[in-house]
């Protein structure tokens, strides 16, 4: 089987694949799951590493306590989905909607999900952006066994914080199709006022339109470019830019810069970008009363896009960055990576307004429509002047003090350099692709200080696991999980190792995440 058909992570879990709900056994290894050849074969420092079911991580989740049980049945399956406009595409997906189902629970709740596989490949679910306990993190060949067809899993764990996540597959390319859904925490001390809420959930989309797969992208995408150029110079083309070997259109993204971005924008071309699954020829339409307070939780679901994101004819004031709250800024427009999410409250104009996602560097949008009175709906090209004013970016805000680090010196400081390139396809950090053995050691209550080093010409989101980080550095920033490392700059975040396990950061763009930009946090056990 070609590789991109069985990717890294699925041949590093294969020997783990079990029919049943496939529950993860403690292993000597202190949870080694990483190697082919056996269950608990793996890390060479065996008996060093808390493992993903061990003793620690019941104790963790133990000290988050058990309210009350929301139970949830999904099941991911083949399917048509229809993104309007008259476009229906053949892909998988979390039933039949696009998004999935949102999932919503309080803080404190215990979440109890099971996920059954009806696709024909394994599969897996990742609850991003939460703090759960370790063998619920949902990767296979790390902290679980591969979902294989046919079999279930049991999702069970406590959400401890409030805030706007979602969740998709941590098996190869998957992600890039329609395996996703909002996850949306409430707070049981909402401290905000507002009238209505808005889940905004944004995709770049090419599954199943004209023959292209995820898979197929990542194999084009995996022959790298023709003459050895790298990202940045792509002024090239391949031998034949509209068609590749297997007969499919090529989806490889020529020319899109970004200055946002720090110069290119992206790897792919996708013939679709959607909010809320629709494409902005037939958008959603979002219905509210003039002065109504609405909050909006905007999710960037892309597998290779930045999105650009303003309300015609409104600023926005941000009050959350993946789920945490932020002293409140104002502006017009937001930029969000892959895996980042933004809540965000405006107040309703009268009339019809567009909420424009500009796919960043990419010469595309994806559109839906604020209607609160009469008039025509804006035509699918609008672009209002938000787009182009004050844009909102994670460095610029603060932490809530509610939730702002305790400044502190690290015990700990943990370099990366993001290396690779386009012109062999070869993303990693530090020239080492992914491999689940290998871990960067932490301890149970340092706090550790990630400085990422970007030495490519590519920007990139980065999202770590099972945790929350302070932008800057010594507490300053804001509390996230994913932000954005631009080309040839450094990244620096802290955060406190107080959720033992084995903890992936990686790349949130899907197709260098499976390339090899992936790598493990292993606490010391």
């Amino acid at each position: 089987m070609p590789m991109h058909q069985l990717p890294r992570r699925a041949v590093l879990g294969a020997a783990l694949a079990v029919a049943g709900t496939g529950a993860l056994a403690a292993c000597s290894d202190g949870g080694g799951h990483g190697g082919a050849h056996s269950p608990g074969g793996g890390a060479q420092d065996s008996g060093t590493y808390v493992s993903p079911g061990g003793k620690e991580v019941e104790a963790a989740e133990a000290a988050r306590g058990s309210g009350p049980v929301r139970k949830v049945s999904l099941t991911a399956i083949r399917t048509r989905l229809d993104l309007g406009g008259g476009t229906t595409v053949a892909s998988w997906a979390y039933g039949d909607r696009l998004p999935g189902r949102e999932v919503r629970v309080t803080a404190g709740d215990t979440l109890a999900l099971t996920l059954a596989n009806h696709l024909p490949q394994p599969t897996s679910l990742h609850w991003h952006g939460l703090a759960l306990r370790n063998d619920m993190d949902g990767v296979p060949g790390l902290t679980q066994r591969d979902i294989a067809p046919g079999a279930e899993f049991a999702y069970r764990f406590a959400v401890p914080h409030p805030g706007t996540y979602w969740f998709h597959p941590h098996s190869g390319v998957q992600q890039d199709r329609g395996l996703y859904a909002p996850l949306i925490v409430e707070d049981p001390k909402e401290p905000l006022a507002y009238d209505k809420e808005w889940v905004v959930v944004l995709d770049d989309w090419v599954d199943g339109v004209g023959g292209s797969t995820p898979d197929a992208v990542l194999d084009e995408l995996s022959g790298g470019m023709s003459g050895g150029m790298d990202h940045g110079a792509h002024t090239m083309s391949k031998e034949d830019p509209k068609k590749k070997k297997d007969g499919g259109p090529s989806r490889m993204m020529m020319g899109a810069r970004s200055e946002l971005l720090g110069g290119d924008a992206g790897d792919v071309a996708y013939p679709h970008y959607l909010v809320n699954g629709r494409v902005a020829d037939d958008p959603e339409t979002f219905r509210a009363r003039p002065g109504d307070r609405v909050r909006l939780r905007i999710i960037n679901a892309g597998g290779d896009t930045a999105f650009r994101v303003a309300l015609g004819g409104h600023r926005m004031t941000v009050t959350h960055t993946d789920g945490f709250p932020v002293r409140h800024t104002t502006g017009d427009a937001l930029l969000l990576g892959m895996g980042e999410r933004y809540d965000v409250l405006v107040t309703a104009g009268d009339g019809v307004f567009p909420l424009t996602a500009l796919a960043e560097g990419k010469k595309a949008t994806a559109l839906a429509v604020l209607r609160t009175g009469g008039g025509a709906a804006p035509a699918a090209s609008v672009r209002p002047k938000e787009l182009d004013g004050e844009v909102v970016q994670a460095g610029r805000l603060a932490p809530d003090p509610s939730v702002a680090l305790p400044t502190r010196l690290p015990d700990r400081t943990i370099r990366m350099r993001l290396t690779g390139g386009m012109a062999r396809y070869d993303w990693a950090f530090d020239g080492q692709p992914y491999d689940a053995k290998r871990r960067r050691p932490v301890e149970t209550g340092e706090r550790v200080r990630l400085v990422f080093d970007n030495g490519t010409a590519m920007w990139h989101p980065l999202h770590l696991h099972g945790h929350t980080f302070a932008l800057g550095g010594n507490a300053a920033g804001a509390r996230k999980d994913t932000a954005i490392v631009l080309p040839h700059r450094s990244l620096t975040v802290d955060f406190d190792a107080d959720n033992p396990g084995l903890w992936m950061v990686h790349c949130h763009n899907v197709y260098h995440a499976e390339a090899g930009m992936m790598t493990v946090l292993g606490y010391r056990g």
